[in-house]
């Protein structure tokens, strides 16, 4: 803290317009208050609610329904909310089924061409008969010649 800046920190007496008086901390000696701990009328429990006209009766009238208007609009919006969910959830399945329809279709398209090619690799070996090596001399038949 810088010096000469700040004000002198001194015990004070604080003076209530009800008679009490306390001391404390301030910046000021002595603090003159119009209500304290003793006299104000939450801390005494005197408060007391003042309805000046009816105003309390008529917001109650006025807005008393909207908390059940509040809770029937968030059950509607709750109730929307699931239903949108279930009917993603629900699209989400067929497109999965879908997918799994496509692969099942493409593997048996793959197989089906598999299967005709090894039958046209079978019906072209029974077609022309391969030619067979010549078979390698034994080395009785080499001493025969």
């Amino acid at each position: 803290m810088r010096e000469g800046i700040h004000p002198d920190y001194v015990e004070s007496t604080v003076k209530c317009s009800c008679g009490e008086s306390f001391t404390t901390r301030s910046t000021k000696s002595e603090l003159h208050v119009e209500l304290c701990s003793k006299c104000h009328p939450f801390y005494t429990g005197t408060q007391k609610l003042v309805d000046s006209g009816g105003r309390v009766q008529r917001f109650a009238d006025k807005f008393g329904a909207s908390a059940a208007n509040v809770l029937e609009r968030e059950a509607a919006e709750r109730e929307a909310r699931q239903k949108a969910h279930e009917e993603a959830a629900l699209l989400a399945r067929e497109a999965r089924a879908a997918k799994e329809a496509e692969k099942a279709s493409k593997a048996a398209k793959f197989e089906t061409a598999t299967a005709s090619a090894e039958g046209a690799t079978d019906a072209v070996g029974d077609a022309a008969p391969a030619e067979e090596a010549p078979a390698e001399s034994t080395p009785a038949e080499e001493s025969a010649e």
